[in-house]
């Protein structure tokens, strides 16, 4: 289990910091485009690259959250299976969201081999198929956090822990000791 945590812990960081750069250069990348707008001098690759820095920072976001187990979820009813159940429930469930994931991740490489040899219309020098890897390297990413966090899930589940419940338990905790000081 270690070497799952402590690679589950390096994907993490590497994602976080990825998302993160490109959230800080999206911004940017308004910022600037918008001061030019305003100087009468608008940039003809503005849309085309905002819009596939956004679609990045949507793949790589959701691998990270698949990592950390922070989408939607419904353990509440999850847990309220009985016993029997709830485990072989889990393994369902898991199995269709990665048989999903490896069916996009299949989609996007034959996206890929369909782009070959396209470029951006705003920049001609960049090759579509770049800016389009994101989607099946974001769906590996996402089968990889996954199958990283699974284990941990496995457990708490197992033992009845609701991952909605420990968070909210956490956050108020959090609130109640920064509020004792001042009381």
């Amino acid at each position: 289990m270690p070497t799952i945590n402590r690679l589950a812990r390096v994907l993490g960081s590497l994602l976080e910091w990825f998302t993160v750069s490109l959230m800080v250069l999206l911004t940017l990348t308004v910022i600037v485009a918008v001061i030019a707008r305003l100087m009468g001098a608008s940039f003809s690759w503005y849309d085309e690259v905002a819009a596939i820095m956004l679609a990045w920072i949507t793949y790589y976001g959701a691998a990270l959250a698949a990592l950390r187990r922070s989408h939607i979820g419904f353990d509440t009813v999850l847990l309220a299976l009985p016993a029997s159940v709830r485990m072989p429930a889990v393994l369902v469930g898991e199995g269709i969201v990665i048989l999903f994931f490896v069916l996009m991740a299949k989609a996007g490489f034959e996206v890929l081999a369909i782009l070959d040899g396209m470029m951006l219309t705003s920049l001609t020098w960049v090759p579509i198929q770049f800016t389009q890897s994101v989607i099946p390297i974001g769906a590996i990413l996402f089968i990889l956090g996954q199958l990283l966090s699974l284990p941990d899930y496995w457990a708490k589940t197992k033992a009845g822990i609701s991952l909605e419940h420990a968070e909210i338990e956490e956050e108020v905790e959090m609130e109640l000791a920064k509020n004792e000081g001042r009381a």
